[in-house]
């Protein structure tokens, strides 16, 4: 009621209302005491009146209490009373400090408001403005990722059509001549030798299908957040060996070279899967070196209880700026500088899915210079292991228990 009153007769009238009534209300309270009280103790009374409705109305509401307070003061308080004479000198100057005291307070007052609205004012413009930043910023960011995605889209895409498109077409044309060779018209006349190549080139064709198609399942299963691995104590010399059967053909065109410590390390691992991230490393090391260069395989015991194995190639070398993102999935490099390494090839599954792998095992993968002149040399790590490991199983989690098998997949840079 009381502030549905005030705002009906707004703030300014409720302002001088306030000076007249409280200075009136204190007035009355003391004036029946004002033989034992002291002119201090009234002035106070009075001054609280003046500086309420300075914080409260503003200047001209403390103006009107701090004038009618003095006469107040004057009239009822200093004697003689109920007369606006003075007879005592010292009371004039206590009238006069009553009301420089209530005018400066009341500025004052008014001018802590006024800096108190100021800095709200400025502490919700900048918190506007900090909501505006925040807004335009995330909306930057939308357009930033779904401006990555959509480039992303059309690399896979072009990707995915060269690598379906390439083996289907080569298929197509095999099948065919080998269709219009068995056709009643005899269009094509093949020996038993060029219809062997022709099946040659299907089953070929064929594997590297099969490759691709095992490469996107094997990279979802491994962004599903769980692998399992089928660990068991194996040398390093025995994965070597498996990772140099499956390229044998991929290294015809160059050096391989193998050097293992003295005394072959051991480890528990998932003998097949790390043969598989070591595939993928001659593979890449053969398409991104020149023919008749060395492909180098090392493998030692490192510190820590880790097993350290590297393949070097004598290739132009990895930009520094794209040694950890060519882990990246669908990752293939273009511009200035991925110069080096030549015409993007395949989809960029390959070290996506080895460093998957690697780090189910709980190690770790990077790519360093050459030790030449050239070249680049990846390096990963994979622990010892120890006798409490499971011998059948050891599951490796992530986010959430998806199991995938061991078999075989195609890496590519």
């Amino acid at each position: 009621m009381r502030n549905g009153w005030a705002k009906s007769i707004g703030p300014k009238a409720s302002g001088y209302l306030f000076a007249v009534s409280g200075i009136a209300v204190v007035t009355v309270v003391l004036a029946p005491f004002h033989e034992r009280l002291s002119s201090t103790t009234v002035a106070l009374a009075l001054l609280l009146v003046v500086l309420f409705a300075a914080t409260r109305w503003g200047s001209r509401p403390a103006l009107v209490a701090a004038l009618l307070g003095v006469a107040c003061f004057n009239f009822f308080f200093l004697p003689p009373v109920h007369t606006f004479t003075i007879a005592n000198p010292q009371n004039w100057v206590a009238l006069a400090a009553f009301l420089i005291t209530a005018l400066t307070a009341g500025e004052l007052s008014v001018r802590a408001k006024r800096r108190a609205e100021e800095a709200e004012a400025g502490r919700r413009e900048i918190e506007r403005l900090y909501n505006e930043y925040r807004v335009a910023a995330e909306r930057a960011q939308q357009a930033e990722v779904f401006e990555q995605s959509e480039r992303l889209k059309s690399a896979l895409l072009d990707a995915v059509t060269h690598d379906l498109r390439t083996p289907l077409t080569s298929i197509k044309a095999a099948v065919t001549t080998l269709m219009d060779e068995a056709g009643a018209d005899k269009q094509v006349t093949l020996d038993d030798e060029a219809r062997r190549d022709l099946l040659d080139v299907i089953d070929e064709e064929a594997d590297r299908l099969n490759h691709f198609v095992e490469n996107m399942v094997e990279l979802a299963r491994i962004e599903a957040g769980a692998i399992s691995l089928r660990r068991r104590w194996s040398s390093v010399e025995e994965i070597v060996a498996m990772a140099r059967a499956r390229a044998d053909t991929l290294t015809r065109d160059h050096r391989l070279e193998v050097e293992l410590e003295s005394e072959a390390p051991v480890a528990k691992v998932d003998a097949g899967l790390i043969a598989e991230v070591l595939y993928s490393l001659i593979d890449n090391a053969a398409k991104y070196s020149p023919a008749g260069s060395r492909i180098k395989i090392s493998a030692r015991r490192a510190e820590d209880e880790m097993i350290l194995i590297a393949v070097e190639d004598e290739g132009r070398g990895i930009p520094a700026d794209l040694r950890e993102r060519v882990f990246d999935k669908f990752f293939r490099a273009t511009g200035e500088g991925a110069a080096s390494l030549g015409r993007p090839k395949g989809l960029g599954m390959g070290l996506a899915i080895a460093r998957g792998i690697v780090e189910a095992h709980g190690g770790r993968i990077w790519v360093e210079s050459g030790t030449g002149p050239g070249g680049a040399r990846v390096v990963f790590t994979t622990p010892i292991g120890d006798e409490e490991t499971d011998e059948s199983q050891s599951a490796w989690k992530h986010d959430e228990s998806i199991s995938t098998n061991s078999g075989t997949t195609n890496f590519g840079r």
